[in-house]
């Protein structure tokens, strides 16, 4: 096992937190996900599954991402090796493995190829999804066999796709040397999506059904639940923010599993995700209109005009503009805005939307643009170079979560100077809080209650608030001043992996 240790030096808070690991034989942690920018990226589990390895790494831990080799992850091959081929099995059936290595800014990545599983044109959706990611995890535990004098001390899965990694590693793998010290963290980046499938399963799994197909192990219902199975054996477990982990301990928002989370509580946290500093940068980004920082939120301005420019809305610098950039789902609240979308569009707004979602939703979006052409725009589709530049131009962004395990877009708003407002839920409630005009502190606004009402009075009060210039540009400070760097994050992780491994 690894023997380190760890200094914290603590600058001011108006500065970045400088954060070194000193390690004489660096923890090894083999990082497992269904996604990682820049290779597969379907939404911010692609973004934390590169940054947080980044930031580690930048910490002293070698921390090691393993994804599957997807067909469209082949146009960026450039250094590709491969390892290894191997087999592994599904069920009674033998199946062929590769192993794949290269590296990107310092982040080293292994692939699991298999054409059949994921040569194909999405990361998700299939009839054979289970099939896809029991074998996707029975090859990471063989692969581990192929990757030289790498033998992680700690396997990090994350969300239902790797949850398998840690059921296979107790009943496969422990007897072998190699795998005997190998603890295991899990993360919940969304709850809702757990891997429940029918128990015909079972069969591909291939382990002793009477020791975890029980109520305390894989059992769920008359299924079989693929967390639930990590959720009870993983050594630790962590999700996206302080408030989603308290908030997982109520049925309301656990669906089904707040039984085990309770019975795991002592090894349960929440630690918050943050965002890359150097991909999200106003004053080096490449793909807005104009670079600013804020020093120089003149710019800002300028931003907001080309894109009023752009759309064909009126183009006038008094005019507040709201951004959303999000999945077209209930769990993003847009039920909210159908209820009160013709009460935003008679106050004195601009609305720009982008993203992909519920085909009722992407419909209500495009019949208000079309009904209010100078007050709405909406591009139903997934274009991060647009999202960025709506970042940039928006003076506030509307993010009314039903839930919200961390959120990104919120960080990232608030990186570019576009003033959130939130409902205080999961890491929307850890990140953004209630701007005080009399003491002028705060970064957004926020709303407690799932309610139409309340969104809208939240956002009448920031409309309020932007009408004083003055206040406005100490709350884009407070916003722009807001520190989410994955700095914090990795921080915590180390500590949680150095309580594994002492």
């Amino acid at each position: 096992m690894a023997s380190w240790s760890c200094l914290l030096a603590s600058s001011s808070s108006s500065t970045r937190q400088a954060m070194v690991v000193s390690c004489h034989n660096p923890m090894k942690i083999l990082f497992v996900s269904a996604e990682a920018y820049p290779f597969a990226k379907a939404g911010g589990l692609g973004d934390v599954s590169y940054a947080l390895p980044k930031a580690l790494r930048e910490q002293g831990v070698d921390v090691r991402v393993i994804i599957p080799k997807y067909k469209f992850s082949n146009k960026m091959r450039k250094g590709f090796k491969k390892k290894a081929s191997y087999k592994t099995y599904i069920g009674w059936r033998t199946v062929d493995c590769s192993l794949w290595y290269c590296e990107r800014e310092n982040v080293p990545f292994y692939f699991i190829e298999n054409p059949y599983y994921f040569g194909r044109k999405d990361i998700y959706g299939y009839e054979d999804d289970n099939e896809r990611f029991i074998y996707f995890c029975k090859a990471i535990l063989e692969g581990i066999k192929y990757m030289g004098d790498f033998v992680p001390d700690i396997i990090h899965c994350n969300d239902w796709h790797s949850a398998l990694a840690v059921l296979f590693l107790e009943a496969f793998y422990r007897k072998d040397k190699r795998y005997q010290g190998i603890k295991t963290v899990f993360t919940i980046h969304n709850m809702i999506y757990q891997g429940a499938f029918g128990k015909d399963a079972l069969w591909m799994l291939g382990v002793d059904e009477e020791k975890y197909y029980n109520e305390h192990c894989l059992k769920y219902y008359d299924g079989v639940n693929f967390m639930k199975g990590a959720l009870s054996l993983a050594d630790k477990i962590t999700t996206v923010s302080e408030t989603y982990a308290k908030e997982l301990l109520n049925p309301w928002f656990s669906y089904g599993l707040e039984k085990v989370l309770n019975k795991r509580k002592k090894d349960f946290s929440g630690i918050l995700n943050g965002i890359d500093y150097d991909v999200f940068n106003p004053e080096t980004d490449e793909d807005i209109f104009f670079k600013y920082d804020k020093d120089h939120i003149l710019l800002k301005l300028h931003n907001k005009l080309e894109m009023q420019r752009a759309l064909g809305f009126k183009k006038d610098a008094s005019i507040p503009m709201i951004g959303m950039v999000t999945r077209l789902t209930e769990q993003k609240g847009i039920d909210l805005i159908q209820y009160a979308v013709e009460e935003m569009l008679s106050m004195n707004m601009q609305l720009v939307v982008t993203g992909t979602g519920s085909i009722d939703y992407e419909n209500m979006f495009k019949y208000y643009s079309s009904k209010y052409p100078n007050k709405v725009a909406a591009h139903i589709n997934f274009n991060p170079k647009l999202s960025k530049k709506i970042y940039a131009a928006s003076d506030m962004f509307l993010m009314p979560s039903k839930l919200e395990p961390c959120g990104l877009a919120q960080m990232i708003a608030m990186r570019y100077g576009a003033v959130p407002i939130v409902r205080s839920t999961g890491g929307l409630k850890d990140t953004v809080k209630e701007f005080n005009e009399y003491t002028k502190e705060g970064n957004g606004f926020t709303f407690k209650n799932f309610d139409a009402i309340d969104m809208i009075h939240s956002i009448k009060r920031a409309l309020n608030i932007y009408s004083n210039k003055t206040l406005w540009e100490i709350l884009i400070q407070n916003s722009m001043n807001a520190q989410n760097r994955w700095d914090n994050s990795a921080y915590k992780y180390i500590k949680l992996y150095k309580s594994l491994l002492k």
